[in-house]
């Protein structure tokens, strides 16, 4: 597994422990899960726009092949 070092406030970071310590998890795992939710979600916004694009000129698409 690769790791990463970032730098952050003294503010941000007890907003980071504080959120951690709501749910239960070290701040690790809440970042981690952040992470993981972002790059899902990115994954899952282009493909849902690129499937509407797709649809939405098929008639094109099929004309132009």
């Amino acid at each position: 597994m690769a790791s990463i070092t970032i730098d952050i406030s003294e503010s941000q970071l007890q907003k980071l422990q504080n959120l951690a310590k709501i749910h239960g998890i070290p701040p690790e795992a809440l970042l981690r899960e952040s992470i993981e939710d972002l790059l899902s979600s990115a994954k899952s916004e282009f493909t849902n726009a690129a499937n509407y694009v797709l649809n939405k000129n098929a008639k094109l698409y099929r004309r132009l092949a």
